[in-house]
Formats: C-alpha cells, sequence, structure tokens
C-alpha cells in the first residue's frame, strides 16, 4: 500500500513538473503571396474546409485549443504539428519548385479521397474538421483541376 502512494506522488510531482516545460508556437510572420490559398484561390467554401481541416497541422498559422497550455498535450500537439509542416506546409507552397506542387497537389488529393487527411486523433477533438464524403469529393475535384 505504502508504495502505490509513492507511485501516485511521483506521478503528481512529474505531471505538475512538467507543466512548465516551454513549447513553441507556430504562430510565424510569411509571405502571404507563397500562401496556396493565396496562389490558388480556391471557392469560398473550398478554402473554409482547407482552413478547417488542414491549416492547423500544415501551416504556420495554428489556431491553438485551450488544452493547449497543459503539458503533455502542448509537446504533443508541438511535435505533430512539426511533422505536419515537414510534408507539407501550405503557407510556403509557393516556395516549392512547380514539380513539387504537382506532386504535393497529387498526393493532397489522393490522402483526402482515401481519407487519410485530416487525421483521425485530428478529428476526435476537432469535430468541424471531420470531411463528410460529399466534401471530400469536391475537395478533391477541385484539386483536381490545378494538377
Amino acid at each position: 500500500m505504502k508504495g502505490w502512494k509513492i507511485a501516485v506522488a511521483v506521478i503528481l510531482v512529474v505531471l505538475v513538473g512538467i507543466q512548465w516545460v516551454p513549447t513553441h508556437s507556430n504562430q510565424k510572420n510569411t509571405d502571404q503571396g507563397k500562401d496556396f490559398l493565396t496562389m490558388y484561390a480556391p471557392p469560398a467554401r473550398i478554402g473554409t474546409l482547407l482552413r478547417t481541416a488542414c491549416y492547423d497541422c500544415h501551416s504556420n498559422h495554428t489556431v491553438y485549443p485551450w488544452y493547449n497550455m497543459v503539458q503533455p498535450v502542448a509537446m504533443f500537439m508541438e511535435n505533430h504539428i512539426v511533422q505536419g509542416k515537414k510534408k507539407l506546409n501550405l503557407s510556403e507552397f509557393g516556395g516549392y519548385s512547380s514539380r513539387r506542387q504537382r506532386s504535393k497537389l497529387k498526393s493532397m488529393a489522393s490522402q483526402i479521397e482515401d481519407g487519410d487527411m485530416p487525421l483521425t486523433s485530428y478529428t476526435l477533438l476537432h469535430r468541424n474538421a471531420d470531411l463528410s464524403d460529399q466534401e471530400r469529393r469536391t475537395i478533391k475535384a477541385w484539386i483536381d483541376t490545378k494538377i
């Protein structure tokens, strides 16, 4: 019984202690001319869907939820955003070569169509980012016109 109390106390100390571990905010000034939405000027509905379902993880402008102030959630989100931006950064899309832009567009269309994006781990907490089949088809059809 005494070992159990010590274990709980240690866990509490660790959970409280990690609250002071700093994370970096994903808010960066970028050239708006390189932003995907500026470059391709999608219809308003598609732009809204892309902003809602993609931009938090794949741009330089994350809208953070309240629970990002709690560790270890903030560390998890920071890592998730860093990894997402490595694969695709919509804020810097115009900086990609033409060949890479086409490749990214094809990948986006494929992953949206297959339901691989947005990730389930994201849509569980962000219900408005959970795209319907019709929204997926609409986005894919629009992206297909840009490839």
